[in-house]
């Protein structure tokens, strides 16, 4: 049950893209970041009225911008300056970060068939996104990159520092996404903000808001606390295969031998991620 809620949480990332092209102004991707994040940060500081002490204030600062100012910002910049299929495909890569950060900062151990499922997976997402000739630069490659190590980092710190005694993960939660949406705040200065907004503009934002961020984030760092690191990494990439369904089921988008060929792959590595983690953690337990 606990990794089925968790799971929700990609699958509703993977919706934010057709709710962002579908629904959003054009060319406001940070107001979209920060209208994603700092309402739902807001509202649940409101909810629960519980404010960082001591370390936890630079804590809740560094998961913050880690996880969501920096990586969002990084993301947009990505999209930006690769075509969306890269971008997908090389931020799908975060399971790895937390693979080699695993070990080091958690002590926890990383299984061979945990390491080739994160490959597949890789490959799996490229066969879904990317189209052949598909152009590449230098400075989105280092974007995305960028934007995996941030999002593979920020997974582990996450875990590893927990909540503090008596504090509710959703106030955690709260905090990360109020520091991140503060963080890209500055940015509209550059970006500045529409003349209007529609109602659909608003309805879209609202559901940035509710779903993107207070119902996903919520589920995210909830599954993260209570299952192993790699294993909900490896969930992340059930989004592109969301993104790519949803497509062709409301786009017309044609749906190739090579993308069905990218989706068992996906869900192949996602499934035996999950079993490996799963075995680890009752060994774990019968060891403890």
């Amino acid at each position: 049950m606990n990794l089925l809620l968790t799971a929700i949480t990609p699958f509703t990332w993977g919706t934010t893209y057709i709710v962002t092209t579908e629904m959003l102004p054009d060319d406001q991707p940070i107001l979209a970041g920060v209208m994603r994040a700092l309402p739902a940060g807001l509202l649940l500081l409101a909810w629960f009225r519980v404010l960082p002490k001591g370390l936890w204030w630079v804590r809740a600062v560094v998961l913050g911008v880690v996880n969501i100012g920096a990586f969002f910002a990084l993301l947009f910049l990505t999209a930006y300056l690769l075509p969306g299929g890269i971008a997908a495909v090389l931020t799908s890569a975060a399971p790895l970060v937390v693979m080699c950060l695993s070990p080091v900062l958690l002590g926890t151990r990383v299984y061979r068939a945990q390491v080739v499922a994160g490959v597949v997976a890789v490959g799996g997402v490229a066969a879904l996104v990317v189209s052949p000739g598909t152009a590449l630069n230098m400075e989105g490659v280092l974007a995305a990159g960028a934007a995996t190590v941030c999002t593979g980092t920020g997974l582990v710190l996450a875990k590893r520092w927990g909540r503090p005694e008596g504090v509710p993960q959703l106030a955690v939660t709260g905090w990360q996404l109020t520091f991140g949406g503060l963080a890209l705040t500055p940015l509209l200065l550059f970006e500045g903000l529409p003349d209007h907004l529609t109602g659909t503009n608003i309805a879209g934002y609202t559901y940035l808001t509710v779903v993107g961020a207070l119902l996903a984030y919520g589920l995210w760092f909830r599954g993260l606390a209570l299952l192993d690191a790699v294993s909900v990494s490896l969930l992340s990439v059930i989004s592109p295969l969301t993104a790519t369904a949803l497509g062709v089921l409301f786009n017309g988008e044609r749906f190739t031998v090579v993308q069905a060929v990218g989706s068992v792959a996906v869900v192949g590595a996602v499934i035996v991620a999950q079993v490996v983690g799963a075995r680890a953690r009752k060994r774990e337990a019968a060891r403890a």
